[in-house]
């Protein structure tokens, strides 16, 4: 018999996280435990407002969820086959119950996640550091607090991006990863400004233009001097069916995935399909970040910093040691000690 139940929770950042389309200083998460017999899997909901979830909305959807007609705690592509069609949308809250599942059939199972998909294990793997958008003095001041990481990842899309790449620079040589969050609108200055960042040592664009604009994305990747990553427009499997139409990678980010469970699908149709694949997050604690490093053997690139940077991360899990997400090979999702940091939550 599975039970569910829940904690919302704010996770506050350090500093304020700008991209192209908003700014915010905080996250709303939901925090889920599942229980099966007498193992307890851990899962998390990150939903930041610009995409339509809330504490609201994620309650409501877990009041649906009856999970009493299953009794195979493996049968997780049965329970989120459900789970998906009690209603549309809803990714993030539907994520968190994929991941729960996922801890509870590997602490069964003894086995990290990724050995459930048989997957090959890596001990290490190199993340991005995000630099937001902000005045050059604090985006140079960040990106030296980054020093230590092989990557960054910069946030452009505004009508500032020149002069963020100049404070970029003008303190650091480390390659970077460029997300537009679909702030470019004209498909030829996107591309004028794809070839200008090519010359400065960027490695990929992530989402230049908006998802709309197909006709757009499609003439830019036949152009385009760099990979471009689909990020908002890649965010179900059904989406990678027509990924290379318009993108040379894909993003997969497991609060719109759904979970593991579509996660590595999305991710096996891509490699077979000849494209890249990012790892991507939201801001988010060290439950969601501990899942998603279980596809790291898929990843061309990483960005799994949604952890650090914040102020109150309740878990401890997959840490980042120099720049590094660090395997633990702890069974299921990856976490230390999670049922003492929800006990101290509930009190």
């Amino acid at each position: 018999m599975f039970k569910i139940s829940y904690q919302t929770y704010t996770l506050n950042m350090e500093h304020v996280f700008r991209i192209a389309r908003g700014a915010r200083s905080s996250t709303p998460l939901l925090l889920t435990a599942i229980q099966f017999e007498d193992v307890i899997g851990y899962g998390e909901a990150s939903m930041p407002p610009l995409y339509g979830e809330s504490h609201k909305s994620a309650i409501r959807f877990l009041s649906k969820v009856d999970l009493s007609g299953f009794n195979d705690p493996f049968d997780i592509e049965g329970m989120m086959n459900y789970v998906d069609n009690i209603e549309k949308g809803n990714t993030a809250v539907k994520a968190s119950i994929d991941i729960a599942l996922h801890d509870i059939a590997g602490k069964i199972a003894g086995k990290p996640c990724y050995q459930l998909f048989d997957l090959p294990g890596v001990n290490s793997i190199s993340t991005s550091k995000t630099i937001s958008i902000d005045t050059p003095d604090i985006i140079k001041e960040r990106t030296l607090e980054a020093k230590e990481f092989q990557f960054l990842k910069i946030k452009l899309g505004g009508d500032n991006d020149r002069e963020i790449m100049e404070a970029v620079r003008s303190v650091s040589n480390q390659p970077l990863y460029i997300d537009a969050n679909q702030g470019w609108k004209d498909k030829s200055q996107a591309l004028e400004n794809i070839h200008w960042l090519k010359e400065q040592g960027v490695i990929f664009v992530e989402q230049p233009m908006p998802v709309a604009m197909e006709d757009e994305m499609a003439w830019l990747k036949s152009k385009s001097p760099l990979p471009v990553v689909g990020e908002e427009g890649m965010q179900r499997l059904k989406d990678v069916e027509r990924a290379d139409n318009f993108y040379h990678g894909m993003s997969v980010k497991l609060v719109k995935s759904t979970g593991l469970n579509e996660g590595v699908k999305m991710a096996k149709l891509a490699k077979k399909k000849g494209l890249k694949v990012m790892l991507g997050c939201m801001s988010e604690t060290s439950c969601l970040i501990s899942a998603a490093f279980h596809l790291a053997s898929f990843a061309d690139w990483v960005d799994l910093d949604g952890n650090l940077g914040v102020t109150n991360n309740p878990y401890k899990g997959i840490e980042t040691i120099n720049g590094k997400l660090i395997n633990n090979d702890i069974p299921g999702i990856g976490l230390i000690n999670p049922e003492i940091a929800w006990e101290k939550l509930k009190g």
